[in-house]
């Protein structure tokens, strides 16, 4: 019982980072061994990835109101520098999209896609009108469905309405945050075995075979998103910061990018993100509302994937395209990336909204559309991965301490 209890502890205290990647080196080893036995672990996977998403409305609502509802008077939230840190990610992944699709284009295969069925946005108008109607849905709808546009609305005015409440207030909101707190401490301890389960059965069922046929468009995915998180990125934190970029870089790309790579959601991720910016010493009234914020509109990734899409259709078309309507799509997809998260099937339902910018019809942007889904497991990792740890750069890059 006591060698039981000992080896819990020694999890317990563990180093984490270093627990997940034993996680992912055992879930390869299984898928290697038998597809079977590799698909049977999928339950950690789905049983830990449903834990993030079901926590992660409840932490958001409560951390928000919370923060603002506990605010002291003169204690300043720094949001608006970190928002247009937000903004201006978001236009450059974009810019270096095109950038790259220019450097190294690739023209697709284009392929059924009648097995999809998909009803994507006509326009930006439309896009912006469902972030709108998502800002004013119900409460408890917001929170069942996972709404975080709606539950930042309400938590915000929330808190709000309850900032002037009694002290005794105050502390019941205090302690609900605390008491949330510990829930997702608890579930984040079990990533390594979830990650284990989220590998094992990618492997099991993809492999590398399906990906092979559009490797040189992943390669173009892939490299965008990592310069722009190894490259741009840094260069935005030394502008504003002054100091070297690349410890804060690498601390986020490890203890959240990893985490969000498997996962592959940027909900899911909240928790996780939230729980680094307190071991980054960064303020809780800046960082639980600017996170949750950030999963919902800075979305780097989801604009490297909009851009380089709708350009490899264009390349395949044999269209050509000047440098004003590539600068046009690179502002139309950093502006449909921010509605993302408003629109089911995310980053790769507004592609045909970009694609009608070069007067591609709805059939043909729904066969990339098709492609996206297929090399969904290599590019909706990597895209949730930069979405998601640029989220803590950019707050960590705004904190007055640095």
């Amino acid at each position: 019982m006591q060698e039981g209890s000992g080896l819990v502890s020694r999890y317990a205290n563990g180093n984490l980072v270093l627990q997940i990647l034993v996680g992912i080196v055992l879930g390869v080893v299984v898928a290697m061994i038998s597809k079977e036995l590799a698909m049977s672990f999928s339950i950690l996977g789905t049983l830990f990835v449903g834990a993030l998403k079901a926590i992660a409305p409840i932490l958001v609502f409560v951390l928000v109101a919370t923060a603002i509802a506990t605010k002291e008077v003169g204690v300043q939230t720094e949001m608006k520098p970190i928002v247009v840190l937000y903004l201006i990610g978001t236009f450059l992944a974009a810019l270096i999209a095109v950038a790259a699709s220019f450097l190294f284009p690739v023209e697709l295969v284009l392929i059924d896609a009648t097995q999809k069925v998909l009803t994507p946005p006509d326009s930006v108008i439309e896009v912006l009108k469902t972030v709108l109607f998502n800002m004013v849905d119900n409460p408890v709808n917001a929170l069942q469905t996972g709404n975080f546009i709606g539950i930042l609305v309400w938590a915000i005015a929330i808190g709000f309405a309850m900032h002037y409440s009694s002290k005794e207030t105050k502390k019941v909101f205090f302690d609900v945050s605390t008491g949330i707190t510990k829930i997702v401490k608890f579930i984040i301890k079990l990533a390594p075995f979830g990650i284990f389960g989220l590998v094992a059965n990618t492997f099991a069922q993809t492999g590398f075979d399906a990906l092979l046929s559009y490797s040189k468009l992943l390669l173009v995915l892939v490299g965008t998103m990592l310069f722009i998180a190894f490259i741009i990125n840094p260069i935005i934190v030394f502008v504003k910061t002054r100091k070297n970029p690349y410890p804060l870089i690498f601390t986020c790309v490890k203890e959240s990018g990893i985490t969000a790579f498997f996962t592959r959601s940027s909900a899911a991720n909240i928790p996780v993100n939230l729980n680094l910016c307190k071991k980054l010493g960064l303020h809780e009234d800046t960082y639980s509302i600017s996170i949750p914020l950030g999963a919902t509109t800075n979305m780097a990734g989801a604009a490297v994937t909009i851009t380089v899409l709708t350009l490899a259709t264009v390349h395949t078309l044999g269209m050509s395209i000047d440098i004003g309507t590539a600068l046009l799509l690179s502002l139309i997809s950093a502006l449909a990336a921010c509605g993302a998260s408003g629109v089911a099937g995310g980053s790769l339902l507004l592609i045909p909204l970009a694609c009608s910018l070069f007067g591609i019809s709805n059939d043909i942007a729904l066969q990339v559309v098709a492609i996206g889904f297929v090399i969904g497991v290599v590019q909706d990792s990597m895209e949730t991965a930069l979405n998601s740890s640029t989220d803590v750069v950019f707050t960590a890059a705004c904190h007055k301490d640095n």
